[in-house]
């Protein structure tokens, strides 16, 4: 029998990050993705909430989906996920930076985000 507490088949949590992407962009800029300066969404678990009216760009959203559930993740220190907080535009010629910032943690049970069993 193992009395090792870490391999306690019970304890099934996680944590994610919860996540903010605000538009940043130089003042005066001409920005080109039809976002404006302050708009935002947030990341909750797997869920994008945006604020009710607000559109966002598909392209830029399609830029940014890859990076989100690495962000969420608690990473190294040194690791640029952990340091790194902004993203350009796709569109070369837009100015436009979005500012990942993370924000509170909260926890997951994987029993209740998966059908496949932990295996340890």
């Amino acid at each position: 029998m193992d009395d090792d507490p870490t391999n306690d088949r019970t304890d099934d949590a996680f944590e994610l990050y919860d996540l903010r992407v605000e538009v940043v962009a130089p003042q005066g800029a001409k920005i080109q993705c039809n976002a404006k300066v302050g708009d935002w969404f947030e990341v909750r678990g797997e869920l994008l909430h945006f604020p009710p009216g607000q559109p966002f760009s598909m392209y830029s959203l399609a830029a940014l989906l890859p990076l989100l559930p690495a962000k969420q993740r608690p990473t190294h220190p040194n690791d640029w996920m952990s340091t790194d907080a902004e993203v350009a535009c796709p569109d070369p010629n837009c100015p436009t930076r979005f500012r990942i910032t993370r924000l509170g943690k909260r926890t997951f049970s994987h029993a209740e985000t998966t059908a496949v069993p932990l295996t340890r």
